[in-house]
């Protein structure tokens, strides 16, 4: 009898191993389709918060249909969108384009003020080689982020990327209108997939994800915006380096942020750098010395990301996902020790989902039961 439990032991896991390997080549075989699902569900969860206080306003005592609210909040998120990229990105271009024509122009600029920096930087990092140029480098990596022709040549042609990125755009909206009308849409789908026994609980889990991912998300975005303002308004009216400059170097900061620990520090310097060449390129900046200007900018910056450390993060991070700064660094620290910046990027929210299970499905654990003391409150 024992033999026979062991047997259909051991078929249940063999069972198991054969599904799960066939999910995972079928979410392989049709990867394109699951980005496009996960997109969709990101846009929901920032979109939820906006439908939210769209149903607050009342004609006649009467909120707008869901299916109309859900459309209204996609297109306030495409509006963003669409204004950061032909709004924003072009400042950001232009920046580019002006730094590039500056550093071949003024051979004098370069020989007085980015020898010093290069100096400087080979003289801490030996290993850059004795032939570095930081200008150079910063140049092609921005440029390399704002050339929108590469598009095509990395899925082989114009007239394909069109039609990718259309089927893509067209795809992730018209799969996100569904999840907005319908909050529970996910959850009720992915509990039709389970037993019966544990069905319940599966919509439950998916749902408290699904509300704290909201959060983040929403609080991720108010972070990025906030740096980008504070970034702004510091070498606007401090460092003076020009309206559109200090929007294009703030844009270029409040993205970097996004990546943990190694953003800010990448977009301090390239913010440094780029605000030290338009000084003395396009006259613009205090008339003060080049390494007082640097420190100024640098200083600036600096002010901000600790703005952001102290304020931002801990009201994001703790009230958003319910975990403590120490946890959250010790995740950040090996998602980047396994995956690298991409690691680092979706560490937090993988981590959200791992939390939520784990009290929901292995709370009688003691190691569970202590992360997680109040799962009703997570």
């Amino acid at each position: 009898m024992e033999k026979e439990r062991s047997i259909d032991r051991l078929a249940r896991i063999l069972i198991f191993l054969g599904a799960a390997a066939i999910v995972c080549t079928l979410c392989w075989y049709f990867r394109s389709v699951l980005v496009y699902i996960i997109t969709a569900f990101v846009v929901s969860l920032i979109g939820h918060p906006v439908m939210n206080l769209l149903r607050k306003i009342r004609i006649r005592g009467k909120a707008a249909p869901d299916p109309v609210l859900a459309v209204i909040s996609l297109v306030i998120l495409s509006s963003v969108l669409v204004f950061v990229v032909t709004q924003v990105i072009p400042i950001v271009s232009g920046i580019v384009r002006d730094v590039s024509i500056m550093n071949t122009r003024d051979e004098m600029l370069h020989r007085n003020v980015l020898d010093q920096i290069n100096q400087w930087i080979i003289s801490v990092i030996p290993w850059v080689g004795t032939d570095f140029d930081v200008a150079q480098l910063l140049l092609g990596k921005l440029s390399e982020l704002t050339d929108l022709s590469s598009v095509p040549g990395i899925v082989g042609s114009v007239a394909s990327a069109v039609a990718k990125i259309a089927v893509g755009v067209f795809s992730v909206l018209f799969i996100s209108f569904f999840f907005i009308k319908d909050e529970g849409l996910v959850g009720r789908i992915i509990a039709a997939l389970v037993s019966d026994k544990v069905e319940e609980r599966v919509e439950k889990t998916i749902n408290d994800i699904r509300r704290l991912l909201s959060r983040y998300f929403v609080g991720l975005l108010v972070e990025i915006a906030g740096v980008i303002v504070l970034n702004l308004l510091g070498l606007w009216l401090i460092a003076r380096i020009g309206f559109s400059y200090a929007i294009g170097i703030a844009f270029i900061a409040g993205l970097l942020n996004v990546i943990p620990y190694v953003g800010p520090l990448v977009g301090e310097v390239i913010g440094v750098v780029l605000c030290v060449i338009l000084k003395y390129g396009a006259v613009a900046g205090l008339d003060v010395n080049i390494w007082i200007y640097a420190l100024i900018v640098f200083g600036i910056m600096l002010a901000v990301q600790l703005v952001d450390n102290f304020i931002y993060q801990p009201l994001i991070y703790s009230t958003s996902i319910k975990a403590s700064p120490l946890e959250i660094f010790i995740v950040l620290l090996i998602s980047g020790k396994i995956g690298g910046a991409v690691g680092m990027l979706v560490a937090i929210p993988a981590y959200t989902v791992i939390r939520v299970i784990a009290s929901r499905f292995f709370y009688e654990y003691k190691a569970v039961r202590r992360l997680i003391p109040d799962r009703e409150n997570i």
